[in-house]
């Protein structure tokens, strides 16, 4: 075997164990037992350590991932900015409400955590912002609602408890140019 199809298959082990990971912290949370995400990747323990030699470090990428794939969700080249820009915030309810534990858990006492969150909050300003121009310029949202506003009444709503939909409905309506 070349030592490029050993690269190759450690990418697809890391792919793998990541994805389950996904899995098994959806379902029992951030504390769920490692071998098990081991055992559901179809891998030794030592293939996932080899990866993630803890259980910080998988936790980080396991949040990494669901973020990067929420900035992938929004919709820039939409015919309806407006609708394009509802459409993720309640993507990113979703993520707040289902990931929240998840984030938490990567509280730390030496602060790291602080650096993690800050590259992952700019993330979800620049794209709620890329998302609020191009609705604002079609006239579907009043000119002085910023993305700070739409990201805050979002967190609320994803940690209210409420009917996300029914309140988001009731931001947009409160948002609109209408």
């Amino acid at each position: 075997m070349t030592a490029r199809a050993r690269r190759s298959d450690a990418r697809d082990n890391q792919a793998i164990v990541l994805a389950a990971a996904r899995e098994v912290f959806a379902e029992d949370g951030p504390d769920a037992p490692l071998d098990r995400i081991a055992r559901r990747a179809g891998v030794g323990n030592a293939t996932l350590y080899r990866h993630f030699p803890n259980r910080r470090e998988l936790v980080v990428a396991v949040y990494a991932d669901e973020v990067a794939e929420l900035r992938s969700r929004a919709d820039l080249d939409a015919d309806n900015p407006g609708e394009a820009l509802f459409a993720w915030l309640g993507l990113f309810v979703e993520h707040v409400r289902t990931k929240r534990a998840l984030a938490l858990s990567l509280a730390d006492p030496a602060g790291e955590h602080e650096s993690l969150f800050a590259g992952w909050h700019a993330a979800m300003n620049t794209t709620a912002a890329a998302l609020l121009g191009r609705a604002r310029a079609a006239g579907a949202v009043a000119v002085d609602v910023t993305e700070l506003d739409l990201l805050l009444l979002a967190t609320g709503i994803a940690l209210s408890g409420g009917e996300p939909g029914r309140l988001l409905a009731l931001v947009r309506r409160g948002a609109s140019t209408l």
